[in-house]
């Protein structure tokens, strides 16, 4: 299955990404697809390492190994992250409201 995304850009962007590329579509992709495979090598590398130290065996393709991979997205990630600082912060305002009582 693939995914389709599109971008909408300004006139001036436009104009902007023809200065510097042959052709904005392919540049667009090609910006696309290199950052991805930067990010399927770094979970690839990651995925066997982990199966290396868990004793697991290393099959499939790379594409098979990303999509069998235990993964968060960023999306996920900085969801989390989120969650954690506003429980941090309500903690500390909880601390701050509830001064401790001197023991006798």
């Amino acid at each position: 299955m693939s995914k389709t995304y599109s971008i909408t850009l300004s006139d001036a962007e436009d104009k902007a990404l023809g200065f510097i590329a042959l052709s904005q579509q392919d540049w667009i992709d090609n910006a696309a697809h290199e950052r991805c495979r930067i990010a399927i090598e770094q979970i690839v590398a990651a995925e066997i390492q982990r199966k290396l130290d868990a004793g697991e065996p290393i099959t499939g393709s790379k594409d098979d190994i990303v999509m069998a991979a235990n993964i968060k997205s960023m999306a996920q990630s900085n969801a989390e992250m989120q969650a954690e600082m506003l429980a941090q912060e309500q903690a500390a305002k909880q601390s701050v409201e509830q001064p401790s009582v001197p023991s006798a």
